[in-house]
């Protein structure tokens, strides 16, 4: 019986849901395949929110930042390596920012490889419904132009200022070629999905054939949110076809879900496969999706676009850029993270993963595609003490996030300290020793997003002589720091120790100077530092006075300072002229990929590396150089999303 309810069910026409293709504006931003702000449809309308702004006056507010766009774009136009070189942009306001009345949650910018692509299927059978696991890519392949995604971008928002309106997704695709049809998925993954240009192998996939699977109880009621797809079918002219699915076994097709409703297709990795995707609907019917096409010499937003030839160009042809949006919420994907006990201020999903496909058909052969990126990744509370022991039994210091979301409410408990003051904040004070603990909570109405903890300790031997230090500080100048101080002391001084940290706990001594035996008067001090090669954060002080007889040393407060600054653009390539071998030295802010790109005069590519950086100083070796003929080449790195380019000589 449950066979033949099965077949009947897979014999299904599709149950249709009309789409809308003439421009709307949904949750006041602008759905008319135009990217600009304070326009609609052809014309000023100084009130609704777009990607980009392009000068026109109004209300409307811009989603993508635009920091350094035009001195990106001046780059673009005498710098023809860079321009195929990557990068992403995210939302202009911080994360749960209320803009114009809606609640905003992420908006992100990404602009692909294009051309000989690095990130894109290789030719063969690689479809929807496989597991990642057997997906087969490719590091260089031309690409169809009308499945060469240039850039794309995304964005999700409330139709009002709460978590209870109606959720909304918006995304767009750029392409190359605008003749015939083009497919292409918005897929979202529960997981941590990402992919290795270096082995050109995906990771982080789902348990169940390659993905999270829907699981729903013999009522219909969700009781685990998968994998979800989006998939977009544009004509010659306009949006022809948008269809949601999600990953579930085929067993639930028999299920009634409470949420939404099955449509009629579902598709795995074979015709017998016990997990795929299947197709859904709004439970009520009716639209749930809008599409549109740009019109000819449509803006193409701040960044200008990058076409296949490498060219730099200010407006789209027609067709070029096509948008979309979704109303999650109708469609029964936005209440399930509470209706699961979980956070209904956060989102269904975690990764997000854009490809393209030959053909109208779900189970085409995929083509190119941008690598898995983090939607809605809001930073996680973390603290630091300015004084994390005190030298004695008691004392006083600032417990302070170091990490702060404007949008974000934090609150501080602590069950053996003491708060002195306020209890909510970014920074509280604390005078006694134990341990603390803030809460963060991205809206006020939201569950705790996240916690971290710090313990306050004291030295018990850490008593006082009859020295003053006073107005220690610090100041840090390309690598160097400048240490000051005054003491006024009433016994001889036999030597000042100064002391570092990284972590404001454990302190180690980096120099002496010589005391005083001048007593009663105001001494001053100075000392350096060199922390261009410490791989660290943040680096903390402190001056010890030692007497002569060694014992009861007084200590300065301590004094932090922040080394990300300085860690981000750390660079250099020896040696230069280089013959067989090049080393690439990298000092990182944080863990990341690191690739080199070798660039002949006439812009061919003739070496590339990649490889993962730990946060610090990192050296690479490449070889090879011999193989590479005599003369003058450009060397990008690409490290922490930033872009350095240098020019080298091979010498062989």
């Amino acid at each position: 019986m449950k066979q033949i309810l099965l077949l009947s069910y897979l014999l299904l026409p599709f149950i249709g849901f009309s789409q809308i293709t003439t421009p709307v504006v949904k949750a006041n931003f602008g759905v008319d395949a135009d990217l600009r702000a304070n326009y609609f449809n052809g014309a000023i309308s100084a009130g609704n929110d777009d990607w980009f702004n392009n000068g026109t006056g109004g209300t409307g507010a811009f989603i993508i930042d635009t920091t350094g766009s035009a001195a990106r774009v001046a780059r673009y136009a005498t710098d023809a390596n860079y321009r195929l070189i990557p990068f992403a942009a995210t939302m202009k306001y911080p994360q749960f920012s209320v803009v114009n009345n809606r609640l905003l949650y992420d908006a992100y910018f990404y602009r692909d490889y294009h051309g000989f692509d690095s990130t894109n299927y290789a030719s063969g059978s690689s479809k929807n419904g496989m597991s990642p696991q057997n997906w087969n890519t490719s590091a260089v392949q031309n690409i169809t132009d009308k499945n060469d995604i240039l850039d794309m971008m995304m964005h999700i928002r409330r139709t009002g200022p709460n978590t209870t309106d109606s959720l909304w997704m918006f995304a767009g695709v750029s392409i190359e070629n605008t003749t015939g049809d083009r497919y292409f998925d918005f897929e979202l993954y529960q997981t941590d999905f990402a992919y290795n240009r270096s082995t050109l192998t995906f990771s982080g996939y789902g348990p169940d054939a390659g993905h999270t699977s829907w699981k729903f109880d013999a009522a219909g009621n969700v009781t685990q949110i998968g994998d979800i797809i989006f998939s977009a079918d544009y004509g010659s002219s306009s949006l022809t076809a948008l269809e949601a699915r999600i990953w579930t076994d085929k067993a639930n097709l028999l299920k009634t879900p409470v949420n939404f409703s099955w449509t009629g297709a579902f598709d795995g990795a074979t015709a017998g496969a016990q997990y795929g995707y299947a197709s859904i609907g709004p439970k009520n019917g009716g639209t749930f999706y809008t599409g549109m096409e740009c019109a000819n010499n449509t803006w193409a937003g701040s960044f200008s676009l990058i076409r296949e030839n490498n060219s730099v160009v200010t407006n789209y042809t027609a067709g070029q850029f096509m948008e979309m949006s979704i109303n999650l919420t109708k469609i029964g994907l936005d209440p399930l993270m509470a209706l699961l006990g979980g956070n209904i201020c956060g989102l269904p999903f975690k990764k997000v993963f854009v490809k393209s496909r030959s053909s109208t058909s779900f189970t085409s052969e995929l083509k190119d595609f941008v690598s898995p990126f983090y939607f809605f990744n809001a930073p996680k509370a973390t603290v630091q003490a300015t004084v994390p022991k005190f030298c004695g039994a008691s004392g006083s210091t600032d417990i302070f996030v170091t990490n702060p979301l404007s949008t974000s409410t934090y609150s501080w408990v602590t069950a053996d300290g003491r708060i002195v003051g306020t209890t909510s904040g970014t920074t509280i004070t604390a005078d006694t020793t134990g341990t603390y603990v803030v809460k963060q909570q991205l809206l006020a109405s939201c569950p705790t997003y996240a916690t971290d903890t710090i313990i306050i300790t004291a030295d018990p031997i850490c008593t006082t002589l009859g020295c003053d230090i006073l107005g220690f500080n610090a100041v840090l100048n390309r690598g160097i720091t400048q240490l000051n101080w005054e003491a006024v002391c009433r016994q001889q001084v036999n030597y000042f120790e100064i002391e570092r940290s990284t972590d404001g706990i454990n302190f180690t001594a980096i120099n002496h100077l010589n005391g005083t035996n001048i007593l009663n008067q105001t001494i001053r001090f100075s000392d350096v530092d060199n922390t261009s090669g410490l791989n660290a954060e943040f680096v903390y002080y402190r001056v010890k006075a030692v007497a002569n007889n060694r014992v009861n040393p007084q200590y300065s407060k301590i004094v932090k300072i922040n080394l990300s600054s300085i860690l981000t653009a750390n660079i250099r390539l020896t040696p230069n002229p280089v013959a067989g071998a090049l080393l690439v030295n990298v000092n990182t802010a944080s863990a990341g990929e690191v690739e080199l790109r070798i660039f002949s005069g006439d812009g061919k590519l003739v070496k590339s590396y990649i490889s993962t950086a730990r946060k610090g100083a990192n050296t690479f070796t490449i070889t090879g150089f011999q193989n590479i003929p005599r003369g003058l080449y450009h060397a990008i790195l690409t490290v922490d999303k930033q872009n350095y380019t240098q020019k080298i000589v091979v010498n062989n």
